[in-house]
């Protein structure tokens, strides 16, 4: 796949511009990138799967194991997507990824920005889980203190029902504006030597340029994970790995498209 094939943008659009028709393209570069190099998206998406099966396995018991791995989740998610954008970004070059070349770069990103990337969606995940605990308690009373209640009934009625109608707005909310964060911001992150704060910044305003297309990206993505997750996580060997191809292929149209400014300079790796 060439840049030309997964890049390239119709004439007369706005600067700046993405629209649905570019989220059908990258999902269809994604695709490609993962069948013609399955062993990559497989390898990463191995991770997640563990991870997932070790947080249902644990979760029952081991209080330690549980934290370890669920703080283990945001600081590892960056440095997974990055490999799987450096399989697109070599594809596109027309070059063939090796996984000694794509692990190494993975290895170099430690000491650039992913790192303090991984660092602030930690602190948002760990904002976040605060503040779904307090509602919980708000709406739920001091019966919230012995733990939560087991039945499903006390969640379809009464305060029950108003605590998870809040915290799904909350979510959804919160969860928007760290994709929204995030999006251009870590492909970004690997392909020019800006600061994470300038790389949010232009994702930010990606998105706020975008409304419609971004919100219905971030709608692709919850809903394929979501579906991904039902039989035993093993969706996500395929969910996973086409997204995150989808989402160089995204940031690359954004660029292509005017939507992101010269900021910083290419990184080249070896």
């Amino acid at each position: 796949m060439s840049d030309t094939q997964s890049d390239a943008l119709p004439p007369r659009r706005r600067a700046g511009a993405l629209t649905p028709a570019d989220l059908a393209t990258v999902l269809r570069a994604g695709a490609a990138d993962f069948r013609a190099a399955p062993q990559f998206g497989l390898f990463f998406s191995a991770v997640y799967v563990v991870l997932g099966l070790a947080l249902l396995q644990l979760g029952a018991g081991l209080f330690t194991w549980t934290l370890t791995l669920t703080l283990g989740f945001p600081l590892a998610a960056p440095f997974l997507a990055v490999g799987l954008y450096e399989v697109s970004r070599r594809r596109a070059r027309g070059e063939r990824p090796r996984f000694a070349d794509v692990l190494g770069v993975v290895w170099t990103e430690r000491t650039r920005q992913i790192p303090w990337a991984g660092a602030m969606i930690l602190l948002y995940v760990l904002f976040w889980s605060f503040f779904a605990h307090l509602l919980f308690a708000l709406f739920m009373g001091p019966s919230a203190m012995r733990g939560p209640a087991q039945d499903l009934a006390t969640y379809l009625s009464g305060a029950g029902l108003a605590m998870v109608l809040t915290e799904l707005g909350f979510g959804g909310v919160l969860a928007f504006l760290l994709f929204a964060l995030t999006v251009v911001s870590l492909p970004m992150l690997l392909d020019r030597k800006v600061d994470v704060v300038t790389a949010m910044r232009a994702s930010l305003r990606v998105t706020r340029e975008n409304p419609a297309t971004l919100i219905l990206w971030a709608a692709i993505i919850a809903g394929a994970t979501f579906l991904a997750l039902l039989p035993f996580f093993l969706g996500l060997f395929v969910v996973l790995p086409v997204l995150g191809h989808a989402s160089w292929h995204l940031y690359r149209r954004a660029e292509a498209a005017g939507a992101l400014d010269r900021t910083g300079r290419r990184v080249t790796h070896p």
